[in-house]
């Protein structure tokens, strides 16, 4: 059975080392650890696994006691007397015997009375712990380890002080005293704060530099198999496996051991063997619970690039390139790709198509921004906490210009914030080759530059153009497929195709204007071409040429490939020309 945590080893060489007193340790705290003979939440954990002479645990619950035990409890007992009074508790139980009073008694009696006081009332017990560790430096012959359960709602980053009661700026400023007191920092007492994410903690805290953190993360491959081995060993009645445990470990990756517990428990329950595809849906149930719905989703496409119509010479280069650099390990692999065009033109359905080939989970990034202060960044940490288990991912982001903000001046704080991240985790060589991004947008300029440069999407950036010549002949056909003409007349279906593209659908007809279109004759059913011509002329396309064209212009100017380009002999010239004409059509309010 594993007990080796990482994290742990971090959080220990922090404080031994004493190269910080205060540590926030946040990420997955809510998970079972293994503490050598059980699974345990975190907290009994750490009291678990510091167990060492001279090392004293106390453990604040918010809306509880001050948990001790009853043989460190005497210690701290004797120790508070001896500060208070200037001589230890035996000399001053010596000295009471001769006078009337006993100061022994009232001295014990006062820490007693502070540590019932402190019970439910988190700014009584903060300023008790705070005493407690300038007791310790005092009189006490062993030291603290002070854990401080909840301490994102003892402690909450609100975004302004004025937005913060009295008692929870009293608690702030108490904090912000202990933790950057010299003598505090200097000493060998630790406090340890358990908080989901750092930034909930408040700023005049988490940014305090004596303050570091340790980041708990989502169990291994190996933690997950040693659990599943545990829990068979241990519990009756046992699931059914379609696999071993090591098959069911690497299809977990992604949940947490709570998780995994409750997988486990329900199946054994029920007596129904686990397979692949519950487990899957089981673990896409857990990260969209984590991150929420509104934020993420899982897609699953059923088509693949054989359904897609046209686009030739697109789909020979993600055959040739995009799929096999995406499923490349190490520097031959793709951070991701930028796909461009304009609206309508099928980039979605065509890379949706794109991702059903690669066979990987899909990860749809849905909006990561949240209305609440500070939860932006916790959904952010939550999902980078998802794609550090998962072994290989597509995250799927539509309308990507929308979804990533900007970084300039002009932008929000939390926002810059974000975009940094993500564009950091794009070019993180650790996710290479298993985080792979597909960023669609038909907005390709105002997708950060950062997020376009080389080392990230920028790398590939694929334009997605309306079809042409023998693709768009294959569209007006797949348009046709399926539509009964009773009297064709003289005029055959290659003839009827041939006039279609030359004289009747207008240039620049979009794949969505062909799937349009296609949805119309299967609706009205026309039996002949007469009637098939009727209808093409009764549909007015909207008014949208103006904006296609820009976007379009956009999508071959930011195009990194020459040979997905209409003409690969490109000129500097021809570039000038998009960029003057992109300039007019800006002029008349086109964006």
């Amino acid at each position: 059975m594993t007990n080796n945590y990482d994290f742990f080893t971090r959080l220990a060489r922090l404080l031994n080392s004493g190269q910080a007193r205060s540590v926030i340790l946040c990420g997955n705290i809510y998970d079972l650890q293994w503490d050598g003979a059980q699974y345990v939440p975190l907290n009994s954990f750490l009291l678990e696994k510091t167990k060492t002479p001279g090392l004293i645990p106390l453990v604040y619950e918010l809306n509880g006691p001050i948990r001790i035990d009853d043989a460190a409890l005497g210690k701290l007992r004797g120790a508070w007397v001896e500060w208070k009074s200037g001589v230890d508790a035996n000399t001053l139980a010596l000295q009471d015997l001769q006078s009337k009073g006993s100061k022994l008694e009232f001295f014990q009696q006062e820490f007693d009375r502070h540590l019932q006081s402190a019970t439910g009332n988190p700014t009584l017990a903060l300023e008790l712990l705070r005493q407690l560790t300038i007791c310790s430096r005092a009189s006490l012959r062993e030291n603290l380890l002070i854990i401080v359960e909840a301490a994102d709602m003892l402690l909450p980053e609100a975004g302004s002080l004025a937005s913060l009661n009295d008692r929870q700026l009293h608690r702030i400023s108490i904090v912000h005293d202990w933790f950057g007191d010299p003598e505090f920092v200097e000493g060998n007492d630790s406090v340890v704060l358990l908080a989901e994410s750092r930034t909930l903690i408040h700023s005049r805290i988490s940014r305090m530099p004596q303050v570091l953190s340790v980041d708990v993360p989502a169990p291994s491959l190996e933690h997950r198999v040693a659990y599943i081995q545990h829990y068979l060993k241990s519990k009756t009645p046992t699931p059914k496996l379609w696999a071993t445990p090591e098959a069911l470990g690497e299809c977990t990756a992604g949940l947490s051991i709570q998780a995994l517990r409750q997988m486990l428990a329900g199946a054994a329950y029920t007596g129904d063997q686990l397979t692949a595809d519950s487990v899957f849906t089981k673990v896409e149930e857990f990260i969209r619970t984590q991150l929420g719905d509104d934020v993420v989703d899982f897609k699953k496409p059923e088509h693949s690039l054989e359904d897609v119509v046209g686009f030739t010479k697109l789909k020979e280069f993600l055959g040739r390139e995009l799929i096999p650099r995406f499923r490349a390990k190490g520097a031959k692999a793709l951070p991701g790709a930028a796909v461009a065009g304009a609206i309508g033109s099928g980039k979605t359905f065509i890379f949706e198509a794109v991702a059903a080939e690669l066979d990987l989970p899909v990860l749809v990034l849905k909006n990561i921004r949240s209305q609440w202060f500070g939860q932006t960044d916790v959904i952010f940490e939550r999902l980078r906490r998802v794609l550090d288990a998962l072994e290989k991912v597509v995250i799927f982001v539509d309308e990507a210009d929308t979804q990533f903000g900007r970084v300039d001046a002009n932008a929000h704080e939390t926002e810059r914030r974000l975009t940094g991240k993500i564009q950091a985790m794009m070019s993180d060589p650790m996710l290479r080759g298993r985080v792979l991004w597909l960023l669609m947008t038909a907005r390709i300029h105002l997708l950060s530059p950062d997020i376009r440069r080389p080392g990230r999407v920028g790398d590939l950036i694929i334009p997605v153009l309306d079809p042409e010549g023998e693709d768009r002949q294959a569209f007006i056909e797949w348009v046709l497929k399926g539509i009964d003409i009773k009297s064709p007349g003289e005029q055959t279906k290659e003839a009827f195709i041939e006039e279609l593209d030359q004289s009747v659908l207008e240039e620049n007809y979009s794949a969505a204007a062909f799937a349009s279109l296609r949805s119309l004759l299967k609706a009205t059913e026309p039996d002949s071409w007469e009637a098939v011509r009727a209808a093409i002329h009764d549909q007015i396309p909207p008014a949208i040429g103006a904006t296609r064209e820009y976007q379009t212009l956009q999508a071959l100017l930011n195009c990194t490939r020459r040979s997905l380009l209409p003409d690969p002999n490109i000129t500097e010239e021809t570039r000038e020309g998009w960029q003057k004409r992109i300039h007019e059509l800006e002029l008349q309010g086109i964006r």
